[in-house]
Protein backbone atom coordinates (compact mmCIF):
# COMPACT_ATOMS: atom_id res chain seq x y z
CA UNK A 1 0.00 0.00 0.00
CA UNK A 2 1.30 3.37 -1.02
CA UNK A 3 0.50 4.45 2.48
CA UNK A 4 2.74 1.68 3.97
CA UNK A 5 5.91 4.23 3.18
CA UNK A 6 4.68 6.61 5.75
CA UNK A 7 3.42 3.97 8.81
CA UNK A 8 5.67 1.02 8.55
CA UNK A 9 8.74 0.07 9.81
CA UNK A 10 11.01 0.75 12.85
CA UNK A 11 11.86 4.67 11.42
CA UNK A 12 8.21 5.46 11.46
CA UNK A 13 7.65 4.92 14.89
CA UNK A 14 6.84 8.52 15.10
CA UNK A 15 4.27 8.96 12.50
CA UNK A 16 2.90 6.21 14.39
CA UNK A 17 2.57 8.04 17.65
CA UNK A 18 1.11 11.30 15.88
CA UNK A 19 -1.65 8.84 14.55
CA UNK A 20 -2.72 7.09 18.03
CA UNK A 21 -2.90 10.97 19.08
CA UNK A 22 -5.57 11.07 16.98
CA UNK A 23 -7.43 7.64 18.62
CA UNK A 24 -6.01 5.31 15.54
CA UNK A 25 -4.85 1.94 16.95
CA UNK A 26 -2.49 -0.75 15.54
CA UNK A 27 -5.08 -2.25 13.90
CA UNK A 28 -6.18 0.57 12.08
CA UNK A 29 -2.94 1.41 10.64
CA UNK A 30 -2.87 -1.52 9.52
CA UNK A 31 -5.89 -1.29 6.76
CA UNK A 32 -5.56 0.93 3.77
CA UNK A 33 -5.56 4.74 4.71
CA UNK A 34 -8.53 6.58 3.11
CA UNK A 35 -8.25 10.16 2.79
CA UNK A 36 -12.22 11.90 2.82
CA UNK A 37 -11.59 15.39 1.57
CA UNK A 38 -14.28 16.83 2.52
CA UNK A 39 -15.73 20.34 1.32
CA UNK A 40 -17.73 21.57 3.82
CA UNK A 41 -18.50 24.72 5.45
CA UNK A 42 -21.14 26.90 7.21
CA UNK A 43 -20.81 29.29 4.45
CA UNK A 44 -23.48 28.65 2.16
CA UNK A 45 -26.41 25.91 1.91
CA UNK A 46 -24.27 24.04 -1.20
CA UNK A 47 -21.94 22.68 1.26
CA UNK A 48 -23.76 23.17 4.78
CA UNK A 49 -24.60 19.33 5.26
CA UNK A 50 -21.26 17.62 4.28
CA UNK A 51 -19.83 17.15 7.30
CA UNK A 52 -23.10 14.64 8.16
CA UNK A 53 -22.66 13.43 4.98
CA UNK A 54 -18.92 12.27 5.26
CA UNK A 55 -19.65 10.00 8.12
CA UNK A 56 -21.89 8.20 6.24
CA UNK A 57 -19.21 8.08 3.39
CA UNK A 58 -16.46 7.00 6.52
CA UNK A 59 -19.30 3.98 7.86
CA UNK A 60 -18.89 2.58 4.46
CA UNK A 61 -14.80 2.70 4.30
CA UNK A 62 -14.80 1.33 7.60
CA UNK A 63 -17.41 -1.63 6.67
CA UNK A 64 -14.97 -2.48 3.70
CA UNK A 65 -12.34 -2.78 5.62
CA UNK A 66 -10.37 0.51 5.19
CA UNK A 67 -9.38 3.51 8.07
CA UNK A 68 -10.82 6.95 6.49
CA UNK A 69 -9.23 9.95 7.60
CA UNK A 70 -11.25 13.44 6.79
CA UNK A 71 -9.91 16.41 6.03
CA UNK A 72 -11.21 19.69 4.78
CA UNK A 73 -11.11 22.22 1.90
CA UNK A 74 -12.09 25.99 1.46
CA UNK A 75 -14.89 26.82 0.01
CA UNK A 76 -16.61 30.34 -1.88
CA UNK A 77 -20.04 30.29 -2.08
CA UNK A 78 -20.89 31.72 -5.75
CA UNK A 79 -24.59 32.66 -4.67
CA UNK A 80 -23.14 34.57 -1.60
CA UNK A 81 -20.40 36.26 -3.24
CA UNK A 82 -22.46 37.27 -6.78
CA UNK A 83 -22.34 40.73 -8.08
CA UNK A 84 -19.32 41.76 -5.43
CA UNK A 85 -15.51 42.17 -5.18
CA UNK A 86 -15.96 39.14 -3.53
CA UNK A 87 -17.32 37.18 -6.86
CA UNK A 88 -13.84 37.07 -8.16
CA UNK A 89 -12.51 34.62 -5.73
CA UNK A 90 -14.65 32.02 -7.37
CA UNK A 91 -12.89 30.60 -9.82
CA UNK A 92 -9.75 30.78 -8.04
CA UNK A 93 -11.02 28.93 -5.55
CA UNK A 94 -11.28 26.06 -8.09
CA UNK A 95 -7.69 25.92 -8.28
CA UNK A 96 -7.24 25.97 -4.19
CA UNK A 97 -9.69 23.04 -3.60
CA UNK A 98 -7.76 21.17 -6.63
CA UNK A 99 -4.00 22.00 -4.59
CA UNK A 100 -5.39 21.09 -1.26
CA UNK A 101 -6.40 17.72 -1.99
CA UNK A 102 -3.59 17.02 -3.87
CA UNK A 103 -1.16 18.14 -1.30
CA UNK A 104 -2.83 16.64 1.83
CA UNK A 105 -2.86 13.57 0.13
CA UNK A 106 0.24 13.74 -1.36
CA UNK A 107 1.64 14.68 2.08
CA UNK A 108 0.24 11.78 3.94
CA UNK A 109 0.77 9.39 1.35
CA UNK A 110 -2.64 7.94 1.47
CA UNK A 111 -3.97 5.03 -0.45
CA UNK A 112 -7.05 5.96 -1.73
CA UNK A 113 -9.39 9.29 -1.90
CA UNK A 114 -13.32 9.94 -1.79
CA UNK A 115 -13.80 13.77 -2.57
CA UNK A 116 -17.15 15.18 -1.61
CA UNK A 117 -18.02 18.03 -3.22
CA UNK A 118 -21.48 20.57 -3.09
CA UNK A 119 -21.40 24.07 -5.25
CA UNK A 120 -19.79 24.97 -7.91
CA UNK A 121 -16.02 24.74 -8.44
CA UNK A 122 -15.69 22.29 -5.42
CA UNK A 123 -16.88 19.80 -8.06
CA UNK A 124 -14.50 20.49 -11.07
CA UNK A 125 -11.25 21.46 -7.96
CA UNK A 126 -11.76 18.10 -6.69
CA UNK A 127 -11.98 16.30 -10.31
CA UNK A 128 -8.84 18.18 -10.84
CA UNK A 129 -7.33 16.62 -7.75
CA UNK A 130 -8.58 12.78 -8.07
CA UNK A 131 -7.44 12.78 -11.97
CA UNK A 132 -3.79 14.87 -10.73
CA UNK A 133 -3.01 11.91 -7.63
CA UNK A 134 -4.23 8.84 -10.04
CA UNK A 135 -5.04 7.17 -7.00
CA UNK A 136 -8.11 4.81 -6.71
CA UNK A 137 -10.95 7.36 -6.23
CA UNK A 138 -14.16 8.61 -6.70
CA UNK A 139 -16.23 12.03 -6.34
CA UNK A 140 -19.44 12.63 -4.11
CA UNK A 141 -21.85 15.47 -4.77
CA UNK A 142 -23.58 16.39 -1.99
CA UNK A 143 -26.49 16.67 -3.68
CA UNK A 144 -29.34 19.25 -4.70
CA UNK A 145 -31.51 21.87 -2.82
CA UNK A 146 -35.54 21.60 -2.92
CA UNK A 147 -37.10 24.65 -4.47
CA UNK A 148 -38.85 26.46 -2.51
CA UNK A 149 -42.63 27.61 -3.10
CA UNK A 150 -44.27 31.28 -3.52
CA UNK A 151 -47.84 31.67 -3.73
CA UNK A 152 -48.27 29.26 -6.12
CA UNK A 153 -45.40 27.78 -7.87
CA UNK A 154 -41.85 26.79 -7.43
CA UNK A 155 -38.91 29.01 -6.69
CA UNK A 156 -34.99 28.79 -6.68
CA UNK A 157 -32.31 31.22 -6.06
CA UNK A 158 -32.79 32.70 -9.80
CA UNK A 159 -36.01 33.91 -9.16
CA UNK A 160 -34.31 35.89 -6.09
CA UNK A 161 -31.63 37.45 -8.49
CA UNK A 162 -34.67 38.05 -11.43
CA UNK A 163 -36.73 39.94 -8.39
CA UNK A 164 -34.08 42.28 -8.29
CA UNK A 165 -34.41 43.19 -11.19
CA UNK A 166 -38.18 43.59 -11.20
CA UNK A 167 -38.07 45.59 -8.06
CA UNK A 168 -36.10 48.08 -9.70
CA UNK A 169 -37.85 47.84 -12.75
CA UNK A 170 -41.15 48.85 -10.39
CA UNK A 171 -42.71 46.17 -11.55
CA UNK A 172 -43.00 44.07 -7.80
CA UNK A 173 -43.00 45.56 -4.61
CA UNK A 174 -40.29 45.36 -2.11
CA UNK A 175 -42.64 43.02 0.17
CA UNK A 176 -42.71 40.81 -3.19
CA UNK A 177 -39.12 40.91 -3.25
CA UNK A 178 -38.71 39.42 0.51
CA UNK A 179 -41.35 37.16 0.48
CA UNK A 180 -39.37 35.68 -2.49
CA UNK A 181 -36.17 36.16 -0.62
CA UNK A 182 -37.31 34.04 2.59
CA UNK A 183 -38.59 30.99 0.76
CA UNK A 184 -36.13 30.50 -2.23
CA UNK A 185 -33.77 28.19 -0.38
CA UNK A 186 -35.60 26.43 2.06
CA UNK A 187 -32.68 24.34 3.35
CA UNK A 188 -29.05 22.37 2.60
CA UNK A 189 -27.91 21.55 -1.00
CA UNK A 190 -26.53 23.01 -4.07
CA UNK A 191 -28.66 25.14 -6.31
CA UNK A 192 -32.28 23.74 -8.00
CA UNK A 193 -31.62 24.17 -11.31
CA UNK A 194 -29.24 22.82 -13.78
CA UNK A 195 -26.88 25.96 -12.88
CA UNK A 196 -23.55 25.08 -12.57
CA UNK A 197 -23.16 22.77 -9.39
CA UNK A 198 -25.73 20.32 -10.86
CA UNK A 199 -24.86 20.94 -14.36
CA UNK A 200 -21.53 19.19 -13.02
CA UNK A 201 -22.57 16.81 -11.04
CA UNK A 202 -24.29 15.38 -14.13
CA UNK A 203 -21.25 15.96 -16.45
CA UNK A 204 -18.99 13.69 -13.17
CA UNK A 205 -21.52 11.24 -13.58
CA UNK A 206 -21.25 10.61 -17.24
CA UNK A 207 -17.54 10.91 -16.79
CA UNK A 208 -17.57 7.85 -14.83
CA UNK A 209 -16.15 9.48 -11.63
CA UNK A 210 -19.29 9.94 -9.77
CA UNK A 211 -21.18 6.76 -9.40
CA UNK A 212 -24.68 6.46 -11.13
CA UNK A 213 -27.91 7.27 -8.58
CA UNK A 214 -25.24 8.75 -6.24
CA UNK A 215 -25.32 12.49 -7.40
CA UNK A 216 -29.41 12.39 -8.50
CA UNK A 217 -30.42 11.88 -4.65
CA UNK A 218 -31.36 15.79 -3.35
CA UNK A 219 -29.50 16.84 -0.49
CA UNK A 220 -32.21 16.17 2.47
CA UNK A 221 -33.41 13.21 1.04
CA UNK A 222 -33.85 10.27 3.06
CA UNK A 223 -31.70 8.16 0.27
CA UNK A 224 -28.56 10.58 0.64
CA UNK A 225 -26.78 8.75 3.53
CA UNK A 226 -27.56 5.09 2.31
CA UNK A 227 -25.41 6.22 -1.10
CA UNK A 228 -23.02 8.14 0.91
CA UNK A 229 -22.17 5.00 2.36
CA UNK A 230 -22.43 3.39 -0.65
CA UNK A 231 -19.78 5.47 -2.04
CA UNK A 232 -17.27 4.54 0.84
CA UNK A 233 -18.07 0.88 -0.07
CA UNK A 234 -16.98 1.59 -3.63
CA UNK A 235 -13.77 3.30 -3.33
CA UNK A 236 -12.64 -0.01 -1.21
CA UNK A 237 -13.86 -1.98 -4.88
CA UNK A 238 -11.72 0.24 -6.69
CA UNK A 239 -8.68 0.01 -4.28
CA UNK A 240 -8.69 -3.74 -4.64
CA UNK A 241 -9.05 -4.15 -8.49
CA UNK A 242 -6.48 -1.20 -8.66
CA UNK A 243 -8.90 1.00 -11.02
CA UNK A 244 -7.52 4.06 -11.31
CA UNK A 245 -9.05 7.41 -12.91
CA UNK A 246 -7.02 7.29 -15.87
CA UNK A 247 -8.49 4.47 -16.68
CA UNK A 248 -11.84 5.92 -16.25
CA UNK A 249 -11.29 9.26 -17.46
CA UNK A 250 -10.97 8.50 -20.82
CA UNK A 251 -11.25 11.36 -24.02
CA UNK A 252 -14.39 9.07 -24.87
CA UNK A 253 -15.23 9.79 -21.08
CA UNK A 254 -15.22 13.65 -21.41
CA UNK A 255 -16.96 13.40 -24.62
CA UNK A 256 -19.80 11.61 -22.69
CA UNK A 257 -19.80 14.30 -20.28
CA UNK A 258 -20.04 17.31 -22.86
CA UNK A 259 -22.81 15.46 -24.42
CA UNK A 260 -24.87 15.31 -20.88
CA UNK A 261 -24.05 18.87 -20.22
CA UNK A 262 -25.69 19.96 -23.71
CA UNK A 263 -28.41 17.31 -23.54
CA UNK A 264 -29.47 19.12 -20.46
CA UNK A 265 -29.25 22.54 -21.42
CA UNK A 266 -26.37 22.89 -18.61
CA UNK A 267 -24.18 25.50 -17.91
CA UNK A 268 -21.11 27.31 -19.65
CA UNK A 269 -19.32 26.77 -16.86
CA UNK A 270 -19.37 23.21 -18.11
CA UNK A 271 -16.82 24.61 -21.20
CA UNK A 272 -14.16 25.95 -18.67
CA UNK A 273 -14.49 22.68 -16.07
CA UNK A 274 -14.23 20.06 -18.42
CA UNK A 275 -11.64 21.71 -20.18
CA UNK A 276 -9.44 22.32 -17.10
CA UNK A 277 -10.01 18.42 -16.26
CA UNK A 278 -8.78 17.46 -19.65
CA UNK A 279 -5.54 19.78 -19.15
CA UNK A 280 -4.92 18.06 -15.98
CA UNK A 281 -5.31 14.54 -17.79
CA UNK A 282 -3.15 15.42 -20.81
CA UNK A 283 -6.41 14.43 -22.78
CA UNK A 284 -6.47 16.72 -26.29
CA UNK A 285 -9.60 18.25 -25.75
CA UNK A 286 -10.73 21.53 -27.60
CA UNK A 287 -13.23 24.38 -27.91
CA UNK A 288 -13.78 22.63 -31.61
CA UNK A 289 -15.24 19.65 -29.58
CA UNK A 290 -17.36 21.09 -27.58
CA UNK A 291 -19.27 22.77 -30.42
CA UNK A 292 -19.57 19.55 -32.70
CA UNK A 293 -21.11 17.71 -29.64
CA UNK A 294 -23.63 20.47 -28.83
CA UNK A 295 -24.40 20.44 -32.27
CA UNK A 296 -25.11 17.22 -32.81
CA UNK A 297 -26.88 16.65 -29.09
CA UNK A 298 -31.15 17.81 -28.78
CA UNK A 299 -31.55 19.32 -25.54
CA UNK A 300 -34.10 16.36 -24.04
CA UNK A 301 -34.16 17.71 -20.33
CA UNK A 302 -36.67 20.21 -19.43
CA UNK A 303 -34.39 22.55 -16.81
CA UNK A 304 -34.27 25.69 -15.31
CA UNK A 305 -33.15 28.11 -15.88
CA UNK A 306 -34.74 28.24 -18.77
CA UNK A 307 -37.74 25.59 -18.30
CA UNK A 308 -40.01 24.14 -15.95
CA UNK A 309 -37.88 21.56 -13.82
CA UNK A 310 -35.03 21.49 -11.37
CA UNK A 311 -32.87 18.46 -9.65
CA UNK A 312 -35.25 16.90 -7.19
CA UNK A 313 -37.69 16.71 -10.04
CA UNK A 314 -35.34 14.36 -12.22
CA UNK A 315 -34.47 12.30 -9.54
CA UNK A 316 -38.32 11.58 -8.91
CA UNK A 317 -38.69 10.73 -12.75
CA UNK A 318 -36.02 8.40 -12.53
CA UNK A 319 -32.04 9.98 -12.11
CA UNK A 320 -29.53 10.76 -14.44
CA UNK A 321 -29.72 6.91 -16.06
CA UNK A 322 -32.74 8.03 -17.81
CA UNK A 323 -31.34 10.37 -19.66
CA UNK A 324 -28.03 8.08 -20.27
CA UNK A 325 -30.64 6.00 -21.80
CA UNK A 326 -32.46 8.02 -24.22
CA UNK A 327 -28.49 8.87 -25.28
CA UNK A 328 -27.40 5.77 -25.82
CA UNK A 329 -30.43 4.78 -27.85
CA UNK A 330 -29.70 7.66 -29.92
CA UNK A 331 -26.16 6.83 -29.96
CA UNK A 332 -24.68 10.41 -28.76
CA UNK A 333 -22.59 8.61 -26.38
CA UNK A 334 -20.10 5.89 -26.36
CA UNK A 335 -19.76 3.72 -23.45
CA UNK A 336 -17.05 3.67 -21.19
CA UNK A 337 -16.38 2.62 -17.45
CA UNK A 338 -17.43 4.10 -14.52
CA UNK A 339 -16.14 3.71 -10.74
CA UNK A 340 -19.10 1.82 -9.95
CA UNK A 341 -17.82 -0.98 -11.70
CA UNK A 342 -20.59 -0.94 -14.51
CA UNK A 343 -20.34 0.68 -17.77
CA UNK A 344 -22.41 3.56 -18.84
CA UNK A 345 -24.47 1.69 -21.42
CA UNK A 346 -25.15 -0.89 -18.15
CA UNK A 347 -26.16 1.95 -16.29
CA UNK A 348 -28.43 3.51 -18.75
CA UNK A 349 -29.54 -0.36 -19.09
CA UNK A 350 -30.69 -0.23 -15.40
CA UNK A 351 -32.85 2.92 -15.88
CA UNK A 352 -36.18 2.92 -14.56
CA UNK A 353 -38.32 5.76 -15.53
CA UNK A 354 -40.75 6.99 -13.88
CA UNK A 355 -44.87 7.02 -15.69
CA UNK A 356 -45.77 9.55 -17.15
CA UNK A 357 -42.73 11.83 -16.23
CA UNK A 358 -42.21 14.67 -17.96
CA UNK A 359 -38.90 15.73 -17.53
CA UNK A 360 -36.86 13.83 -19.40
CA UNK A 361 -38.12 13.59 -23.37
CA UNK A 362 -37.38 11.02 -25.83
CA UNK A 363 -34.76 12.26 -28.33
CA UNK A 364 -37.22 11.90 -31.16
CA UNK A 365 -39.39 14.79 -29.00
CA UNK A 366 -36.29 16.79 -28.12
CA UNK A 367 -36.91 20.62 -26.57
CA UNK A 368 -34.03 21.72 -29.07
CA UNK A 369 -32.63 19.80 -32.16
CA UNK A 370 -29.22 20.95 -31.04
CA UNK A 371 -27.41 21.32 -27.55
CA UNK A 372 -27.64 24.28 -24.96
CA UNK A 373 -24.35 25.95 -25.68
CA UNK A 374 -22.43 26.68 -29.06
CA UNK A 375 -19.05 28.01 -29.55
CA UNK A 376 -18.01 31.24 -31.61
CA UNK A 377 -15.47 32.58 -33.48
CA UNK A 378 -15.14 36.18 -35.14
CA UNK A 379 -12.86 39.80 -35.00
CA UNK A 380 -14.54 39.98 -31.68
CA UNK A 381 -13.40 36.59 -30.43
CA UNK A 382 -10.37 35.11 -32.69
CA UNK A 383 -9.70 31.84 -29.71
CA UNK A 384 -13.22 31.39 -28.87
CA UNK A 385 -16.09 32.19 -26.67
CA UNK A 386 -18.91 30.53 -25.54
CA UNK A 387 -22.79 31.33 -25.99
CA UNK A 388 -25.71 29.87 -24.45
CA UNK A 389 -28.40 29.14 -26.57
CA UNK A 390 -30.90 26.71 -24.26
CA UNK A 391 -34.25 28.57 -24.27
CA UNK A 392 -33.04 30.94 -26.49
CA UNK A 393 -35.03 31.37 -29.33
CA UNK A 394 -33.08 33.99 -31.48
CA UNK A 395 -29.66 32.90 -33.38
CA UNK A 396 -29.14 36.16 -34.36
CA UNK A 397 -28.21 39.63 -32.81
CA UNK A 398 -27.26 42.75 -34.14
CA UNK A 399 -26.88 46.19 -32.04
CA UNK A 400 -24.57 49.03 -30.74
CA UNK A 401 -21.99 48.72 -28.13
CA UNK A 402 -22.84 49.85 -24.61
CA UNK A 403 -19.21 49.28 -22.92
CA UNK A 404 -18.64 48.93 -19.46
CA UNK A 405 -15.28 48.61 -17.98
CA UNK A 406 -16.49 47.20 -14.10
CA UNK A 407 -19.60 45.31 -13.80
CA UNK A 408 -20.97 47.57 -11.45
CA UNK A 409 -21.23 49.70 -13.71
CA UNK A 410 -23.30 47.77 -16.28
CA UNK A 411 -25.71 46.48 -13.15
CA UNK A 412 -25.99 50.43 -12.42
CA UNK A 413 -26.69 51.64 -15.73
CA UNK A 414 -29.35 48.75 -16.73
CA UNK A 415 -30.89 49.17 -12.74
CA UNK A 416 -31.48 53.00 -14.17
CA UNK A 417 -32.99 52.15 -17.10
CA UNK A 418 -30.04 53.71 -19.25
CA UNK A 419 -29.54 50.05 -21.46
CA UNK A 420 -32.21 49.79 -23.71
CA UNK A 421 -33.39 47.44 -26.32
CA UNK A 422 -31.48 46.45 -29.05
CA UNK A 423 -28.35 47.57 -26.92
CA UNK A 424 -25.21 44.80 -26.68
CA UNK A 425 -23.70 45.30 -23.55
CA UNK A 426 -20.19 44.84 -23.23
CA UNK A 427 -18.48 43.80 -20.12
CA UNK A 428 -14.81 43.28 -20.03
CA UNK A 429 -11.43 43.48 -18.29
CA UNK A 430 -13.07 40.18 -15.98
CA UNK A 431 -11.84 37.87 -17.22
CA UNK A 432 -9.04 34.99 -15.94
CA UNK A 433 -6.20 37.34 -15.31
CA UNK A 434 -8.10 40.74 -16.38
CA UNK A 435 -10.38 41.00 -13.12
CA UNK A 436 -8.60 38.72 -11.87
CA UNK A 437 -11.10 35.56 -11.44
CA UNK A 438 -13.41 35.79 -14.28
CA UNK A 439 -16.39 36.46 -12.66
CA UNK A 440 -20.09 35.51 -13.30
CA UNK A 441 -22.43 38.30 -14.09
CA UNK A 442 -25.33 36.96 -12.95
CA UNK A 443 -26.49 40.23 -11.05
CA UNK A 444 -26.60 41.99 -14.67
CA UNK A 445 -28.02 39.54 -16.88
CA UNK A 446 -31.21 38.78 -13.83
CA UNK A 447 -31.40 42.63 -13.61
CA UNK A 448 -31.74 42.21 -17.92
CA UNK A 449 -34.30 39.81 -17.00
CA UNK A 450 -35.69 40.82 -14.21
CA UNK A 451 -36.19 44.86 -16.42
CA UNK A 452 -38.13 43.27 -18.90
CA UNK A 453 -35.67 43.08 -21.44
CA UNK A 454 -34.10 39.67 -21.49
CA UNK A 455 -34.78 38.60 -24.84
CA UNK A 456 -34.19 42.73 -26.58
CA UNK A 457 -30.53 43.07 -24.93
CA UNK A 458 -27.42 41.01 -25.66
CA UNK A 459 -24.53 40.44 -23.08
CA UNK A 460 -20.68 39.98 -24.27
CA UNK A 461 -17.79 39.53 -21.70
CA UNK A 462 -14.34 38.20 -21.05
CA UNK A 463 -16.35 37.06 -17.97
CA UNK A 464 -18.40 34.44 -17.40
CA UNK A 465 -22.54 33.49 -16.56
CA UNK A 466 -23.48 31.67 -13.39
CA UNK A 467 -25.47 28.41 -14.72
CA UNK A 468 -29.05 30.23 -13.61
CA UNK A 469 -27.86 32.84 -16.57
CA UNK A 470 -29.93 32.95 -19.81
CA UNK A 471 -30.70 35.28 -22.48
CA UNK A 472 -28.48 36.10 -25.32
CA UNK A 473 -25.63 36.09 -23.48
CA UNK A 474 -21.86 35.20 -24.25
CA UNK A 475 -18.81 34.55 -22.07
CA UNK A 476 -15.34 33.75 -22.12
CA UNK A 477 -14.65 35.93 -25.01
CA UNK A 478 -10.66 35.21 -25.63
CA UNK A 479 -8.26 36.89 -25.69
CA UNK A 480 -9.82 38.62 -22.83
CA UNK A 481 -9.33 42.59 -22.63
CA UNK A 482 -6.17 42.01 -19.88
CA UNK A 483 -4.21 40.42 -23.09
CA UNK A 484 -5.23 43.03 -25.55
CA UNK A 485 -7.85 40.94 -26.84
CA UNK A 486 -10.44 42.77 -29.30
CA UNK A 487 -12.97 43.26 -26.49
CA UNK A 488 -10.22 45.54 -25.32
CA UNK A 489 -10.39 47.86 -28.15
CA UNK A 490 -14.79 48.08 -28.32
CA UNK A 491 -16.39 51.67 -27.81
CA UNK A 492 -19.34 52.34 -27.50
CA UNK A 493 -21.46 52.83 -30.23
CA UNK A 494 -19.56 49.84 -32.25
CA UNK A 495 -21.70 47.54 -34.49
CA UNK A 496 -21.59 43.82 -32.67
CA UNK A 497 -23.15 40.83 -34.69
CA UNK A 498 -23.45 37.62 -32.73
CA UNK A 499 -24.61 34.78 -35.42
CA UNK A 500 -24.69 31.55 -33.76
CA UNK A 501 -25.83 29.81 -37.22
CA UNK A 502 -22.79 30.83 -38.59
CA UNK A 503 -21.15 30.44 -35.32
CA UNK A 504 -19.52 34.07 -35.60
CA UNK A 505 -18.84 37.10 -32.75
CA UNK A 506 -17.80 39.87 -34.82
CA UNK A 507 -17.69 44.14 -34.49
CA UNK A 508 -17.20 46.52 -37.24
CA UNK A 509 -14.41 48.81 -36.73
CA UNK A 510 -10.71 49.29 -37.25
CA UNK A 511 -9.02 47.29 -34.87
CA UNK A 512 -5.87 47.24 -35.79
CA UNK A 513 -5.63 51.38 -36.25
CA UNK A 514 -7.07 50.91 -32.50
CA UNK A 515 -4.41 48.34 -31.44
CA UNK A 516 -1.76 50.84 -32.20
CA UNK A 517 -3.05 53.10 -28.98
CA UNK A 518 -3.55 49.66 -26.57
CA UNK A 519 -1.92 50.06 -23.52
CA UNK A 520 -2.69 47.32 -20.22
CA UNK A 521 -4.75 48.39 -17.43
CA UNK A 522 -2.15 48.37 -14.21
CA UNK A 523 -3.03 44.62 -12.26
CA UNK A 524 -5.31 45.64 -9.27
CA UNK A 525 -3.74 43.39 -7.00
CA UNK A 526 -0.57 43.35 -6.96
CA UNK A 527 0.39 41.07 -3.65
CA UNK A 528 -2.04 37.85 -2.62
CA UNK A 529 -3.11 34.92 -4.21
CA UNK A 530 -5.16 36.99 -6.86
CA UNK A 531 -1.58 38.92 -8.12
CA UNK A 532 -0.41 35.12 -8.41
CA UNK A 533 -3.34 33.89 -10.02
CA UNK A 534 -3.14 37.10 -12.28
CA UNK A 535 0.61 36.14 -13.58
CA UNK A 536 -0.17 32.31 -13.88
CA UNK A 537 -3.93 31.62 -15.42
CA UNK A 538 -4.49 30.73 -18.83
CA UNK A 539 -6.43 31.83 -21.47
CA UNK A 540 -10.48 30.72 -20.80
CA UNK A 541 -10.19 29.25 -24.02
CA UNK A 542 -7.80 26.69 -22.21
CA UNK A 543 -9.49 26.32 -18.87
CA UNK A 544 -8.08 29.03 -17.29
CA UNK A 545 -6.12 27.01 -15.36
CA UNK A 546 -2.71 27.90 -13.55
CA UNK A 547 -0.77 25.04 -14.88
CA UNK A 548 -0.93 23.49 -18.85
CA UNK A 549 1.24 20.73 -20.03
CA UNK A 550 4.70 21.48 -21.64
CA UNK A 551 2.52 20.22 -24.93
CA UNK A 552 0.57 23.78 -25.02
CA UNK A 553 2.98 26.49 -23.23
CA UNK A 554 3.94 27.68 -26.75
CA UNK A 555 0.47 28.27 -27.45
CA UNK A 556 -0.10 29.78 -24.07
CA UNK A 557 3.09 31.84 -24.71
CA UNK A 558 1.35 33.47 -27.96
CA UNK A 559 -1.64 33.77 -25.93
CA UNK A 560 0.04 36.21 -23.57
CA UNK A 561 1.67 38.33 -25.99
CA UNK A 562 0.69 42.03 -26.40
CA UNK A 563 -2.03 43.11 -28.22
CA UNK A 564 -2.97 39.76 -29.74
CA UNK A 565 -5.79 38.50 -32.06
CA UNK A 566 -5.71 41.80 -33.36
CA UNK A 567 -5.94 42.89 -37.03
Amino acid sequence: MESDRIKKGISRAGARAMFKATGLSDEDLAKPLVAVANTWTEVGPCNFHLRDLAAHVKEGIRKAGGTPLEFNTIVVSDGISMGTEAMKASLVSREVVADSIELTVRGHLFDAVVAISGCDKTIPGAIMALARLDLPALMLYGGSIMPGHYKDHDVTIQDVFEAIGACAAGRITSDDLNDIENTACPGAGACGGQFTANTMSTAATFMGISPFGANDVPATHAHKAAEAERCGKLVMELLGKNIRPSTILTKTALENAIASVAATGGSTNAVLHIMAIARELGIDLELADFDRISASTPIIVDFKPWGRFVASDLFEAGGMRVIARQLMDAKLIKDSPTVSGSSIFKEAEAAKETPGQKVVHKTSEALSPRGGFAILHGSLAPEGCVVKVAGNKKQLFSGPARVFDEEDDAFEAVQNGKVKAGDVVIIRNVGPKGAPGMPEMLSVTSAIVGAGLGGDVALVTDGRFSGATHGFMVGHVSPEAARGGPIALVRDGDKITIDVDRRELNVECDLAARAKDWQARAPKYKSGVFAKYAQSVSSASDGAVTWLPPSREPARAAKSGVPTGVG
